[in-house]
Protein backbone atom coordinates (compact mmCIF):
# COMPACT_ATOMS: atom_id res chain seq x y z
CA UNK A 1 0.00 0.00 0.00
CA UNK A 2 2.87 2.58 0.63
CA UNK A 3 4.48 1.67 -2.75
CA UNK A 4 1.29 2.79 -4.49
CA UNK A 5 0.55 5.88 -2.37
CA UNK A 6 4.09 6.64 -2.86
CA UNK A 7 3.32 6.63 -6.60
CA UNK A 8 0.44 9.21 -6.50
CA UNK A 9 2.28 12.30 -5.94
CA UNK A 10 4.58 11.09 -9.21
CA UNK A 11 1.88 10.53 -11.27
CA UNK A 12 -0.17 14.03 -10.20
CA UNK A 13 3.13 15.99 -11.08
CA UNK A 14 3.55 13.99 -13.99
CA UNK A 15 0.39 14.94 -15.49
CA UNK A 16 0.99 18.53 -14.66
CA UNK A 17 4.07 18.61 -16.14
CA UNK A 18 2.23 16.61 -19.49
CA UNK A 19 -0.91 19.64 -19.52
CA UNK A 20 1.80 22.20 -18.88
CA UNK A 21 4.93 21.26 -21.36
CA UNK A 22 4.02 24.33 -24.01
CA UNK A 23 6.25 27.66 -23.31
CA UNK A 24 3.57 29.99 -22.95
CA UNK A 25 -0.67 30.24 -22.69
CA UNK A 26 -3.07 28.55 -20.53
CA UNK A 27 -2.32 24.85 -19.10
CA UNK A 28 -5.22 23.21 -21.24
CA UNK A 29 -4.28 25.00 -24.77
CA UNK A 30 -3.35 22.66 -27.23
CA UNK A 31 -1.59 24.15 -29.91
CA UNK A 32 -0.57 28.30 -30.34
CA UNK A 33 -3.00 30.74 -32.75
CA UNK A 34 -2.00 30.66 -36.49
CA UNK A 35 -0.97 34.12 -37.81
CA UNK A 36 -0.67 35.65 -40.94
CA UNK A 37 -1.62 38.75 -43.26
CA UNK A 38 -2.96 37.72 -46.51
CA UNK A 39 -5.21 35.21 -45.52
CA UNK A 40 -6.89 32.55 -42.62
CA UNK A 41 -9.28 29.39 -43.47
CA UNK A 42 -10.27 27.24 -40.13
CA UNK A 43 -12.12 24.51 -40.64
CA UNK A 44 -13.01 21.13 -39.05
CA UNK A 45 -10.61 19.53 -41.84
CA UNK A 46 -7.50 19.64 -42.86
CA UNK A 47 -7.97 19.07 -46.47
CA UNK A 48 -11.29 22.03 -46.36
CA UNK A 49 -8.78 24.44 -45.00
CA UNK A 50 -6.47 23.98 -47.96
CA UNK A 51 -9.10 23.95 -50.38
CA UNK A 52 -9.63 27.63 -49.17
CA UNK A 53 -6.14 28.55 -49.27
CA UNK A 54 -5.66 27.15 -52.80
CA UNK A 55 -8.66 29.28 -53.67
CA UNK A 56 -6.94 32.39 -51.97
CA UNK A 57 -3.95 32.07 -53.62
CA UNK A 58 -5.79 31.91 -57.02
CA UNK A 59 -7.36 35.51 -55.89
CA UNK A 60 -10.66 34.25 -55.13
CA UNK A 61 -12.13 36.07 -52.45
CA UNK A 62 -12.88 34.60 -48.70
CA UNK A 63 -16.44 34.10 -49.93
CA UNK A 64 -15.11 31.76 -52.98
CA UNK A 65 -12.69 30.32 -50.47
CA UNK A 66 -15.39 29.40 -47.90
CA UNK A 67 -17.44 27.75 -50.69
CA UNK A 68 -14.51 25.62 -51.88
CA UNK A 69 -14.12 24.77 -48.28
CA UNK A 70 -18.07 23.84 -47.41
CA UNK A 71 -17.97 21.73 -50.62
CA UNK A 72 -14.97 19.58 -49.69
CA UNK A 73 -16.42 19.29 -45.94
CA UNK A 74 -19.70 17.75 -47.73
CA UNK A 75 -17.31 15.26 -49.44
CA UNK A 76 -14.86 14.13 -46.88
CA UNK A 77 -17.42 14.76 -43.50
CA UNK A 78 -20.83 13.48 -45.17
CA UNK A 79 -22.09 12.53 -41.80
CA UNK A 80 -21.91 16.69 -41.45
CA UNK A 81 -23.05 18.17 -43.97
CA UNK A 82 -23.67 18.64 -47.72
CA UNK A 83 -26.04 19.31 -50.51
CA UNK A 84 -28.47 17.74 -48.77
CA UNK A 85 -28.50 20.62 -46.40
CA UNK A 86 -28.72 23.99 -45.03
CA UNK A 87 -26.82 26.92 -44.79
CA UNK A 88 -26.15 30.09 -42.74
CA UNK A 89 -23.38 32.79 -43.47
CA UNK A 90 -22.14 36.03 -42.30
CA UNK A 91 -20.59 38.31 -44.13
CA UNK A 92 -18.20 41.33 -44.21
CA UNK A 93 -17.42 43.18 -46.57
CA UNK A 94 -14.45 45.36 -46.52
CA UNK A 95 -15.62 47.62 -49.61
CA UNK A 96 -18.62 48.90 -48.10
CA UNK A 97 -17.57 47.92 -44.21
CA UNK A 98 -20.82 46.18 -43.60
CA UNK A 99 -22.16 43.13 -42.65
CA UNK A 100 -24.58 40.86 -44.61
CA UNK A 101 -26.69 37.88 -43.64
CA UNK A 102 -27.70 34.97 -45.99
CA UNK A 103 -30.76 32.36 -44.68
CA UNK A 104 -30.13 29.85 -47.10
CA UNK A 105 -32.64 27.35 -45.09
CA UNK A 106 -35.14 25.62 -46.89
CA UNK A 107 -38.97 25.04 -46.87
CA UNK A 108 -41.31 21.78 -45.55
CA UNK A 109 -43.09 19.97 -48.40
CA UNK A 110 -46.05 21.84 -49.76
CA UNK A 111 -48.08 18.38 -49.59
CA UNK A 112 -47.67 17.16 -45.90
CA UNK A 113 -49.57 18.90 -43.40
CA UNK A 114 -50.30 18.90 -39.98
CA UNK A 115 -53.30 16.49 -40.36
CA UNK A 116 -51.04 13.84 -41.97
CA UNK A 117 -48.98 13.34 -39.02
CA UNK A 118 -51.85 12.97 -37.04
CA UNK A 119 -53.08 10.12 -38.90
CA UNK A 120 -50.18 8.49 -38.39
CA UNK A 121 -50.27 9.14 -34.50
CA UNK A 122 -47.34 10.24 -34.30
CA UNK A 123 -46.57 13.19 -31.10
CA UNK A 124 -42.89 14.27 -32.97
CA UNK A 125 -41.78 14.10 -35.90
CA UNK A 126 -39.11 10.94 -36.14
CA UNK A 127 -35.17 11.77 -36.61
CA UNK A 128 -34.80 9.82 -39.67
CA UNK A 129 -36.62 8.88 -42.83
CA UNK A 130 -38.68 10.97 -45.57
CA UNK A 131 -40.86 12.41 -42.89
CA UNK A 132 -37.66 14.62 -41.96
CA UNK A 133 -36.64 15.95 -45.04
CA UNK A 134 -37.17 19.62 -45.30
CA UNK A 135 -35.73 21.59 -49.47
CA UNK A 136 -32.21 21.52 -48.78
CA UNK A 137 -30.77 25.43 -49.21
CA UNK A 138 -26.68 24.60 -49.26
CA UNK A 139 -26.75 25.34 -53.16
CA UNK A 140 -28.50 27.98 -53.60
CA UNK A 141 -26.86 29.64 -50.76
CA UNK A 142 -23.16 28.87 -52.71
CA UNK A 143 -24.68 30.35 -55.84
CA UNK A 144 -26.15 33.47 -53.67
CA UNK A 145 -22.88 34.42 -51.91
CA UNK A 146 -20.52 33.13 -54.86
CA UNK A 147 -23.04 36.31 -56.85
CA UNK A 148 -22.73 38.90 -54.40
CA UNK A 149 -19.27 38.50 -53.30
CA UNK A 150 -16.87 36.12 -54.89
CA UNK A 151 -14.89 36.87 -58.36
CA UNK A 152 -14.37 33.04 -59.64
CA UNK A 153 -16.54 30.66 -61.23
CA UNK A 154 -18.08 28.05 -59.74
CA UNK A 155 -16.45 25.57 -61.81
CA UNK A 156 -13.12 26.68 -60.33
CA UNK A 157 -14.46 26.84 -56.99
CA UNK A 158 -16.06 23.46 -56.76
CA UNK A 159 -13.47 21.78 -58.38
CA UNK A 160 -11.31 20.44 -55.24
CA UNK A 161 -14.32 18.70 -54.11
CA UNK A 162 -15.46 17.04 -57.33
CA UNK A 163 -11.99 15.70 -57.26
CA UNK A 164 -11.85 14.49 -53.90
CA UNK A 165 -15.11 12.93 -54.12
CA UNK A 166 -14.41 11.39 -57.88
CA UNK A 167 -10.43 10.45 -57.13
CA UNK A 168 -11.36 9.39 -53.29
CA UNK A 169 -9.62 10.39 -50.04
CA UNK A 170 -8.06 8.98 -46.88
CA UNK A 171 -11.31 8.50 -44.25
CA UNK A 172 -10.34 10.69 -40.68
CA UNK A 173 -11.21 9.90 -37.20
CA UNK A 174 -14.62 11.62 -36.93
CA UNK A 175 -15.75 10.37 -40.38
CA UNK A 176 -15.24 6.80 -40.02
CA UNK A 177 -16.39 6.76 -36.75
CA UNK A 178 -20.01 8.17 -37.52
CA UNK A 179 -19.72 5.65 -40.30
CA UNK A 180 -19.52 2.66 -38.10
CA UNK A 181 -21.46 3.63 -34.98
CA UNK A 182 -24.55 4.91 -37.45
CA UNK A 183 -24.46 1.91 -39.42
CA UNK A 184 -27.09 -0.39 -38.07
CA UNK A 185 -29.18 2.44 -37.51
CA UNK A 186 -29.07 3.69 -41.19
CA UNK A 187 -28.27 0.88 -42.85
CA UNK A 188 -31.78 -0.24 -43.62
CA UNK A 189 -33.13 3.51 -45.20
CA UNK A 190 -33.46 3.90 -48.86
CA UNK A 191 -29.68 5.01 -50.84
CA UNK A 192 -27.51 4.70 -47.30
CA UNK A 193 -25.87 1.26 -47.61
CA UNK A 194 -24.58 1.80 -51.46
CA UNK A 195 -23.06 4.57 -51.16
CA UNK A 196 -21.61 4.51 -47.24
CA UNK A 197 -20.83 0.78 -47.15
CA UNK A 198 -19.25 0.24 -50.54
CA UNK A 199 -18.94 -3.49 -51.63
CA UNK A 200 -20.77 -4.07 -48.28
CA UNK A 201 -17.65 -3.44 -46.08
CA UNK A 202 -17.21 -0.68 -43.51
CA UNK A 203 -14.96 1.74 -43.96
CA UNK A 204 -12.07 2.37 -41.35
CA UNK A 205 -9.82 5.35 -40.28
CA UNK A 206 -7.36 5.57 -43.41
CA UNK A 207 -9.67 3.63 -45.71
CA UNK A 208 -9.18 5.81 -49.12
CA UNK A 209 -13.29 6.66 -49.55
CA UNK A 210 -14.67 7.28 -53.19
CA UNK A 211 -18.32 8.56 -54.04
CA UNK A 212 -18.13 8.92 -57.57
CA UNK A 213 -22.21 9.90 -57.29
CA UNK A 214 -21.48 12.84 -55.55
CA UNK A 215 -18.78 13.81 -58.00
CA UNK A 216 -21.40 13.74 -60.57
CA UNK A 217 -23.81 15.52 -58.74
CA UNK A 218 -21.25 18.66 -58.03
CA UNK A 219 -20.06 18.06 -61.85
CA UNK A 220 -23.62 19.32 -62.77
CA UNK A 221 -24.29 22.32 -60.49
CA UNK A 222 -20.49 23.54 -61.06
CA UNK A 223 -21.34 22.96 -64.75
CA UNK A 224 -25.67 24.06 -64.88
CA UNK A 225 -25.84 26.53 -61.86
CA UNK A 226 -28.49 26.22 -58.78
CA UNK A 227 -30.80 25.40 -61.31
CA UNK A 228 -29.18 22.04 -62.09
CA UNK A 229 -30.56 21.10 -58.59
CA UNK A 230 -33.42 22.62 -57.98
CA UNK A 231 -34.67 22.58 -61.38
CA UNK A 232 -32.64 20.34 -63.53
CA UNK A 233 -31.85 16.14 -63.13
CA UNK A 234 -30.91 16.38 -59.51
CA UNK A 235 -34.42 18.05 -58.81
CA UNK A 236 -36.59 15.41 -61.03
CA UNK A 237 -34.47 12.26 -59.28
CA UNK A 238 -35.07 13.76 -55.90
CA UNK A 239 -38.69 13.95 -56.32
CA UNK A 240 -38.88 10.28 -57.87
CA UNK A 241 -37.14 8.99 -55.30
CA UNK A 242 -39.26 10.49 -52.74
CA UNK A 243 -42.53 9.52 -54.18
CA UNK A 244 -41.49 5.74 -54.39
CA UNK A 245 -40.27 5.84 -50.99
CA UNK A 246 -43.85 7.52 -48.92
CA UNK A 247 -41.80 11.13 -49.07
CA UNK A 248 -42.82 14.17 -49.83
CA UNK A 249 -40.66 16.81 -50.99
CA UNK A 250 -41.29 17.23 -54.68
CA UNK A 251 -40.04 18.78 -57.70
CA UNK A 252 -42.16 22.38 -57.28
CA UNK A 253 -41.06 22.46 -53.34
CA UNK A 254 -37.42 22.25 -54.85
CA UNK A 255 -38.20 24.67 -57.71
CA UNK A 256 -39.88 27.19 -55.60
CA UNK A 257 -36.74 27.48 -53.36
CA UNK A 258 -34.95 30.73 -52.84
CA UNK A 259 -32.13 31.89 -49.33
CA UNK A 260 -33.23 35.15 -48.05
CA UNK A 261 -30.67 38.07 -47.50
CA UNK A 262 -31.14 39.29 -43.70
CA UNK A 263 -30.31 42.30 -41.59
CA UNK A 264 -28.02 40.57 -38.62
CA UNK A 265 -29.03 41.68 -35.03
CA UNK A 266 -26.81 42.95 -32.76
CA UNK A 267 -26.06 43.08 -28.71
CA UNK A 268 -23.24 44.74 -26.84
CA UNK A 269 -20.92 43.08 -24.26
CA UNK A 270 -18.59 44.77 -22.40
CA UNK A 271 -17.84 47.00 -25.48
CA UNK A 272 -17.58 44.44 -27.92
CA UNK A 273 -20.69 43.82 -30.42
CA UNK A 274 -22.37 40.85 -31.01
CA UNK A 275 -23.54 39.98 -34.17
CA UNK A 276 -25.91 36.53 -34.87
CA UNK A 277 -28.99 36.15 -37.14
CA UNK A 278 -32.86 36.98 -36.68
CA UNK A 279 -35.46 33.29 -36.64
CA UNK A 280 -35.71 31.15 -37.80
CA UNK A 281 -32.42 30.18 -36.61
CA UNK A 282 -31.60 30.61 -32.70
CA UNK A 283 -28.87 33.07 -33.00
CA UNK A 284 -30.43 35.24 -30.76
CA UNK A 285 -30.19 33.34 -27.74
CA UNK A 286 -26.64 34.18 -27.60
CA UNK A 287 -27.31 37.56 -27.04
CA UNK A 288 -30.50 37.24 -24.64
CA UNK A 289 -27.81 35.27 -22.60
CA UNK A 290 -24.54 37.71 -22.96
CA UNK A 291 -27.12 40.75 -22.08
CA UNK A 292 -28.44 38.70 -18.99
CA UNK A 293 -24.70 37.82 -18.15
CA UNK A 294 -23.28 41.54 -18.64
CA UNK A 295 -25.26 42.51 -15.02
CA UNK A 296 -22.63 40.50 -13.13
CA UNK A 297 -19.20 42.00 -12.59
CA UNK A 298 -16.95 39.01 -13.81
CA UNK A 299 -13.63 40.98 -12.55
CA UNK A 300 -14.16 39.38 -9.25
CA UNK A 301 -15.39 35.61 -10.80
CA UNK A 302 -12.41 33.19 -11.92
CA UNK A 303 -12.67 30.82 -15.22
CA UNK A 304 -14.32 27.55 -13.81
CA UNK A 305 -15.53 28.68 -10.33
CA UNK A 306 -18.90 27.94 -8.92
CA UNK A 307 -20.08 30.99 -9.50
CA UNK A 308 -19.06 31.14 -13.39
CA UNK A 309 -20.88 28.04 -14.01
CA UNK A 310 -23.82 28.96 -12.43
CA UNK A 311 -24.46 32.34 -13.57
CA UNK A 312 -23.99 30.98 -16.94
CA UNK A 313 -26.33 27.77 -16.52
CA UNK A 314 -29.14 30.23 -14.85
CA UNK A 315 -28.80 32.81 -17.98
CA UNK A 316 -28.92 29.74 -20.45
CA UNK A 317 -31.81 28.58 -18.90
CA UNK A 318 -33.74 31.48 -19.09
CA UNK A 319 -33.00 32.57 -22.95
CA UNK A 320 -34.15 29.02 -23.81
CA UNK A 321 -37.16 29.42 -21.96
CA UNK A 322 -38.04 32.06 -24.70
CA UNK A 323 -35.94 30.01 -27.60
CA UNK A 324 -38.42 27.03 -27.07
CA UNK A 325 -41.61 29.90 -27.33
CA UNK A 326 -40.73 32.50 -29.54
CA UNK A 327 -38.17 31.23 -31.94
CA UNK A 328 -39.65 30.09 -35.55
CA UNK A 329 -40.59 31.73 -39.16
CA UNK A 330 -41.18 34.94 -38.89
CA UNK A 331 -43.17 34.25 -42.01
CA UNK A 332 -45.84 32.22 -40.22
CA UNK A 333 -45.22 33.34 -36.29
CA UNK A 334 -44.69 37.26 -34.80
CA UNK A 335 -41.04 37.03 -32.97
CA UNK A 336 -40.25 39.44 -30.76
CA UNK A 337 -37.16 39.82 -31.19
CA UNK A 338 -36.36 43.52 -30.37
CA UNK A 339 -37.48 43.04 -27.32
CA UNK A 340 -36.09 39.99 -26.52
CA UNK A 341 -32.55 41.08 -27.21
CA UNK A 342 -33.02 44.41 -25.36
CA UNK A 343 -31.40 45.17 -22.20
CA UNK A 344 -34.21 45.97 -20.57
CA UNK A 345 -35.78 43.07 -21.10
CA UNK A 346 -32.63 41.13 -19.61
CA UNK A 347 -32.74 43.23 -16.89
CA UNK A 348 -36.01 42.00 -15.96
CA UNK A 349 -34.93 38.36 -16.39
CA UNK A 350 -31.76 38.26 -14.15
CA UNK A 351 -33.77 39.49 -11.29
CA UNK A 352 -34.86 35.66 -11.08
CA UNK A 353 -31.48 34.32 -10.63
CA UNK A 354 -30.81 33.37 -7.01
CA UNK A 355 -27.05 33.67 -6.88
CA UNK A 356 -26.34 30.31 -5.03
CA UNK A 357 -29.38 28.21 -5.71
CA UNK A 358 -30.28 26.71 -8.96
CA UNK A 359 -33.59 27.75 -11.13
CA UNK A 360 -36.27 25.04 -11.32
CA UNK A 361 -39.18 26.54 -12.77
CA UNK A 362 -38.05 29.26 -15.46
CA UNK A 363 -40.37 30.05 -17.56
CA UNK A 364 -40.40 32.52 -20.93
CA UNK A 365 -40.84 35.81 -20.18
CA UNK A 366 -44.57 36.08 -21.28
CA UNK A 367 -45.75 39.10 -19.39
CA UNK A 368 -42.96 40.85 -20.25
CA UNK A 369 -43.50 40.69 -24.06
CA UNK A 370 -47.31 41.07 -23.85
CA UNK A 371 -47.37 43.49 -26.89
CA UNK A 372 -45.82 41.20 -29.00
CA UNK A 373 -24.74 17.70 -37.30
CA UNK A 374 -22.91 20.56 -38.36
CA UNK A 375 -19.56 22.02 -39.76
CA UNK A 376 -18.39 25.76 -39.41
CA UNK A 377 -15.98 27.37 -41.26
CA UNK A 378 -14.62 30.75 -41.67
CA UNK A 379 -12.21 32.48 -43.75
CA UNK A 380 -10.73 35.91 -44.49
CA UNK A 381 -8.83 37.21 -47.03
CA UNK A 382 -5.88 40.04 -47.94
CA UNK A 383 -9.12 42.63 -49.06
CA UNK A 384 -10.29 42.56 -45.38
CA UNK A 385 -13.12 40.45 -46.43
CA UNK A 386 -14.59 37.98 -43.43
CA UNK A 387 -17.16 34.90 -44.22
CA UNK A 388 -18.51 33.00 -40.88
CA UNK A 389 -20.57 30.25 -42.43
CA UNK A 390 -22.43 27.24 -41.22
CA UNK A 391 -24.15 23.84 -42.79
CA UNK A 392 -25.59 20.84 -41.91
CA UNK A 393 -27.29 17.94 -42.20
CA UNK A 394 -28.89 18.40 -38.68
CA UNK A 395 -28.37 14.88 -37.24
CA UNK A 396 -25.05 12.79 -38.27
CA UNK A 397 -26.41 11.92 -41.95
CA UNK A 398 -29.44 13.88 -41.44
CA UNK A 399 -32.72 11.63 -42.31
CA UNK A 400 -30.26 8.90 -43.41
CA UNK A 401 -31.76 8.59 -46.75
CA UNK A 402 -29.77 9.17 -50.11
CA UNK A 403 -31.71 9.99 -53.50
CA UNK A 404 -30.59 6.75 -55.93
CA UNK A 405 -27.34 7.93 -57.95
CA UNK A 406 -26.62 11.07 -56.10
CA UNK A 407 -24.38 10.50 -53.60
CA UNK A 408 -25.31 12.68 -50.75
CA UNK A 409 -28.12 12.20 -47.58
CA UNK A 410 -30.57 14.72 -47.36
CA UNK A 411 -31.06 16.61 -44.03
CA UNK A 412 -33.61 15.85 -41.39
CA UNK A 413 -34.08 19.28 -40.23
CA UNK A 414 -37.88 18.90 -40.53
CA UNK A 415 -37.71 16.96 -36.98
CA UNK A 416 -37.01 20.06 -35.59
CA UNK A 417 -40.97 21.01 -35.88
CA UNK A 418 -43.54 20.81 -33.25
CA UNK A 419 -46.44 18.86 -33.95
CA UNK A 420 -48.50 20.44 -30.70
CA UNK A 421 -51.34 23.12 -32.27
CA UNK A 422 -50.66 26.66 -31.73
CA UNK A 423 -47.12 27.05 -31.28
CA UNK A 424 -44.67 29.51 -33.01
CA UNK A 425 -43.19 26.05 -34.27
CA UNK A 426 -45.85 24.61 -35.03
CA UNK A 427 -45.82 22.39 -38.12
CA UNK A 428 -47.13 24.02 -41.19
CA UNK A 429 -46.62 23.33 -45.14
CA UNK A 430 -44.28 25.46 -46.86
CA UNK A 431 -42.47 27.05 -43.71
CA UNK A 432 -38.97 27.27 -42.34
CA UNK A 433 -38.66 24.81 -39.08
CA UNK A 434 -36.71 25.93 -36.30
CA UNK A 435 -32.81 26.24 -36.98
CA UNK A 436 -29.92 25.71 -34.50
CA UNK A 437 -27.05 26.54 -36.75
CA UNK A 438 -25.72 29.80 -36.05
CA UNK A 439 -22.58 31.88 -37.60
CA UNK A 440 -20.95 34.62 -35.69
CA UNK A 441 -19.63 37.79 -35.53
CA UNK A 442 -17.89 40.31 -33.75
CA UNK A 443 -16.87 43.74 -34.09
CA UNK A 444 -15.40 46.82 -31.61
CA UNK A 445 -15.65 50.24 -32.86
CA UNK A 446 -17.32 49.60 -35.75
CA UNK A 447 -14.72 47.47 -36.87
CA UNK A 448 -14.13 44.15 -38.20
CA UNK A 449 -13.06 41.86 -34.49
CA UNK A 450 -14.01 38.18 -34.86
CA UNK A 451 -15.72 35.73 -37.11
CA UNK A 452 -16.36 32.66 -35.44
CA UNK A 453 -18.91 30.05 -34.62
CA UNK A 454 -19.32 26.60 -32.52
CA UNK A 455 -20.85 23.63 -34.26
CA UNK A 456 -22.90 21.43 -32.06
CA UNK A 457 -27.02 21.50 -32.83
CA UNK A 458 -28.33 23.20 -29.50
CA UNK A 459 -25.29 23.44 -27.54
CA UNK A 460 -24.55 26.69 -30.31
CA UNK A 461 -25.54 29.38 -28.01
CA UNK A 462 -23.66 27.82 -25.29
CA UNK A 463 -20.66 27.47 -27.40
CA UNK A 464 -21.17 31.05 -28.45
CA UNK A 465 -20.98 32.29 -24.93
CA UNK A 466 -18.92 30.56 -23.71
CA UNK A 467 -15.94 31.54 -26.23
CA UNK A 468 -17.10 35.37 -25.84
CA UNK A 469 -16.94 35.06 -22.03
CA UNK A 470 -13.44 32.99 -22.52
CA UNK A 471 -11.77 36.21 -24.44
CA UNK A 472 -13.51 39.29 -23.01
CA UNK A 473 -13.92 38.14 -19.19
CA UNK A 474 -10.97 35.60 -18.80
CA UNK A 475 -8.34 36.92 -20.89
CA UNK A 476 -8.16 33.93 -23.39
CA UNK A 477 -6.42 34.44 -26.90
CA UNK A 478 -8.41 32.53 -29.88
CA UNK A 479 -6.95 29.01 -29.58
CA UNK A 480 -7.08 28.87 -25.59
CA UNK A 481 -10.94 30.21 -25.79
CA UNK A 482 -11.70 27.52 -27.83
CA UNK A 483 -9.19 25.00 -25.64
CA UNK A 484 -11.13 25.37 -22.79
CA UNK A 485 -13.30 23.29 -21.04
CA UNK A 486 -16.81 23.75 -21.83
CA UNK A 487 -20.02 23.65 -19.64
CA UNK A 488 -22.95 21.76 -21.81
CA UNK A 489 -26.57 22.29 -19.76
CA UNK A 490 -29.11 20.08 -21.05
CA UNK A 491 -32.81 19.72 -19.97
CA UNK A 492 -34.02 23.47 -20.96
CA UNK A 493 -37.44 23.22 -22.70
CA UNK A 494 -37.50 22.46 -26.69
CA UNK A 495 -39.05 24.07 -29.43
CA UNK A 496 -39.96 21.01 -31.01
CA UNK A 497 -42.31 20.56 -28.13
CA UNK A 498 -40.85 17.67 -25.76
CA UNK A 499 -41.16 18.45 -22.28
CA UNK A 500 -38.01 19.68 -19.99
CA UNK A 501 -36.58 17.60 -17.61
CA UNK A 502 -36.35 19.72 -14.54
CA UNK A 503 -33.67 22.39 -13.80
CA UNK A 504 -31.58 19.86 -16.49
CA UNK A 505 -28.51 18.64 -15.65
CA UNK A 506 -25.01 20.64 -16.25
CA UNK A 507 -22.45 18.45 -18.05
CA UNK A 508 -18.62 19.16 -17.90
CA UNK A 509 -15.74 18.20 -19.61
CA UNK A 510 -12.79 17.32 -17.59
CA UNK A 511 -10.88 20.43 -16.08
CA UNK A 512 -13.43 21.74 -13.98
CA UNK A 513 -12.75 21.03 -9.99
CA UNK A 514 -14.03 19.18 -7.70
CA UNK A 515 -14.68 21.36 -5.26
CA UNK A 516 -16.44 24.08 -7.82
CA UNK A 517 -18.74 20.62 -8.77
CA UNK A 518 -19.15 19.98 -5.01
CA UNK A 519 -20.51 23.87 -4.34
CA UNK A 520 -22.64 23.38 -7.40
CA UNK A 521 -24.21 20.22 -6.14
CA UNK A 522 -25.19 22.24 -3.17
CA UNK A 523 -26.26 24.99 -4.74
CA UNK A 524 -28.87 22.23 -6.54
CA UNK A 525 -27.57 21.48 -9.72
CA UNK A 526 -27.05 18.69 -10.90
CA UNK A 527 -23.93 17.75 -12.55
CA UNK A 528 -22.40 14.77 -14.70
CA UNK A 529 -19.94 13.86 -17.25
CA UNK A 530 -20.86 12.81 -20.48
CA UNK A 531 -18.84 10.50 -22.69
CA UNK A 532 -18.75 11.04 -25.60
CA UNK A 533 -20.05 14.74 -25.14
CA UNK A 534 -21.98 17.29 -27.16
CA UNK A 535 -19.25 20.29 -26.49
CA UNK A 536 -19.37 21.52 -30.23
CA UNK A 537 -16.91 22.11 -32.99
CA UNK A 538 -14.93 25.52 -32.80
CA UNK A 539 -13.21 27.57 -35.69
CA UNK A 540 -12.64 31.62 -35.26
CA UNK A 541 -10.57 33.90 -37.18
CA UNK A 542 -9.61 37.73 -35.13
CA UNK A 543 -8.67 40.61 -36.80
CA UNK A 544 -5.71 42.80 -35.44
CA UNK A 545 -6.28 46.26 -37.18
CA UNK A 546 -3.51 47.88 -36.03
CA UNK A 547 -0.80 45.04 -36.95
CA UNK A 548 -3.20 44.19 -40.07
CA UNK A 549 -2.63 40.86 -39.17
CA UNK A 550 -4.92 37.30 -39.10
CA UNK A 551 -4.97 34.97 -35.86
CA UNK A 552 -6.71 32.01 -36.56
CA UNK A 553 -7.89 28.80 -34.02
CA UNK A 554 -9.40 25.96 -34.62
CA UNK A 555 -10.98 23.30 -32.03
CA UNK A 556 -9.31 20.39 -31.05
CA UNK A 557 -11.91 18.13 -30.30
CA UNK A 558 -12.41 17.91 -34.59
CA UNK A 559 -10.08 16.96 -37.39
CA UNK A 560 -9.36 20.37 -38.28
CA UNK A 561 -6.57 22.74 -38.48
CA UNK A 562 -6.22 26.51 -39.26
CA UNK A 563 -3.84 27.84 -41.82
CA UNK A 564 -2.91 31.32 -43.13
CA UNK A 565 -0.70 32.23 -46.00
Amino acid sequence: MRSILAIIPLIFITSICIAQDRLNGREFATRSEVIAQHGMACTSHPLATMAAIDILKKGGTAIDAAIAANAVLGVVEPEMNGIGGDLFAIVYDAKTGKLYGLNGSGHSPYSLTLDEFKKRGLQYIPNNGVLSVSVPGCVDGWFELNKRFGKLPMQQVLSAAIGYARNGFPLADEAAYYLNTLQPTYAGLPGWAAVYTPNAKLLQKGDVFKNPSLANSLQKIADGGRDAYYKGDIAHTIDTFMRNHGGYLSYKDLADHASTWVEPVSTTYRGYRVWELPPNGQGITVLQMLNILEGFDFSHIAYGSPEHVHLFTEAKKLAYEDRAKYYADPDFAKVPTEKLISKAYADERRKLINLNMAGEAYTAGDSLLASGETVYLTVADSAGNMVSLIQSNFSAFGSGVVPTGLGFVLQNRGANYTLQPGFNNTYAPHKRPFHTIIPAFVTKDDKPYMSFGVMGGAFQPQGHVEILMNMIDFGMNAQEAGDAPRIDHQGSSEPTGRPKNGSGTIYLESGFSFQAIRTLMQWGHKVAWQIPGNYGGYQCIRYDAVNKVYYGASDARKDGMAAGW
